[in-house]
């Protein structure tokens, strides 16, 4: 991997016949950052300063995008038991709840805040609180310091729907930046064909993938969705050790005599950068804490598209097609409000 170049200064006198005043021509390369690394858990001030430390250190490489694992403020549930109806379940799902921050709100001004600091694209994996309800959530920073937007979850996996509402078709976005065509599906999501398609058909180019799997097959599945989407996807997860999480017995992770093992490894990471074309670039990283970073050359995406085209050249729409509901699903409407919004 190469280090970028710095952007050159502009001379004196203009020889070049392009109006000096026009727009600066995208960038052919993007360095990119994946972390891995463990939420502080029920400490989300902690995990903020930990995520200040990490954006330091990753800007420091000359990264110009840093993307962050599923859930890394506000913590990946490992281990609570959210069937258990008991006193104890419930103070386990209070004290989660209050970790959990708002979108937005003082946690998301402060992420906004580093990311101009750091003059940085950054991608950052929450719980997101709504009223009672919970959302694992990512949301979106430019290099400014502006808050883009974020999406929910749509589908948690297993027991997180125990605890995790449900995203709808009005946060699936992409952000067409600097940078790039930019967005992001949250771990098993990803094994959604149909959730994929559309988010090839918004043009995706930086496909972020923040996921809590640290299993092989994961592997797998990220170097397929790259290569069939003509994608850069980048894979942040977590890595955790028992020692990360509250001790026994108030917290247990596995029930395992390894929940008395503060070093024992409750997820491994895999955290990797995958081309367009299907080459691994960056990791996996199965090792521990840690920052992956790559060049990403956007003319991959050409090349692998000449030969492939998911929602193009190689698409059939008179025999398969798709529909995506993008509104907001509310499960109240006032007619009130609804007659007033009316021309």
């Amino acid at each position: 991997m190469s280090s970028s170049c710095p952007t050159p200064i502009s001379s004196e006198i203009d020889m070049t016949g392009v109006d000096p005043s026009s727009s600066p021509a995208a960038p052919t390369t993007v360095r990119a950052t994946v972390v891995q690394a463990s939420t502080v858990f029920y400490d989300t001030p902690a995990t903020l300063d930990k995520a200040e430390k990490l954006l330091a250190e990753a800007a420091a490489l000359g990264s110009q995008l840093i993307v962050f694992p599923e859930a890394f403020i506000g913590g990946y549930p490992r281990g609570l038991n959210f069937t258990d109806r008991t006193a104890k379940g419930k103070e386990s799902f209070r004290k989660y709840h209050a970790s959990a921050i708002d979108v937005p709100g003082p946690e998301v001004e402060r992420l906004a805040a580093l990311a101009g600091k750091f003059k940085v694209y950054l991608v950052m994996g929450v719980i997101e609180r709504d009223g009672y309800t919970l959302y694992c959530t990512v949301i979106f920073f430019d290099s400014q310091g502006r808050y883009l937007g974020k999406h929910r979850k749509l589908m948690p996996t297993a027991l997180e729907r125990l605890v995790w509402g449900f995203g709808d078709g009005s946060t699936i976005p992409v952000f067409d930046t600097s940078i790039g065509k930019l967005g992001s599906v949250i771990c098993w999501e990803n094994k959604m064909p149909l959730m994929r398609t559309a988010m090839y058909a918004k043009g995706i180019q930086i496909y972020c993938a923040p996921n809590a799997d640290p299993n092989a097959t994961w592997q797998s599945s990220v170097i397929h969705i790259a290569h069939e989407g003509g994608c850069f996807v980048l894979s942040a997860n977590q890595f955790c050790r028992r020692s990360d999480y509250p001790p026994p017995p108030e917290y247990v992770v596995s029930g395992t005599d390894d929940d008395h093992l503060p070093d024992s490894v409750v997820c491994a990471g895999g955290s990797v950068i995958v081309s367009p074309l299907g080459t691994v670039l960056a990791g996996p990283n199965f090792e521990g804490e840690g920052l992956i970073t790559a060049e990403l050359d956007l003319g991959d995406i050409a090349r692998a598209k000449f030969m492939f085209d998911v929602v193009g050249h190689y698409s059939r729409p008179d025999v398969l097609s798709l529909v995506v509901k993008d509104h907001r699903a509310s499960p109240v409407t006032f007619a009130s409000t609804e007659q007033a919004s009316k021309p």
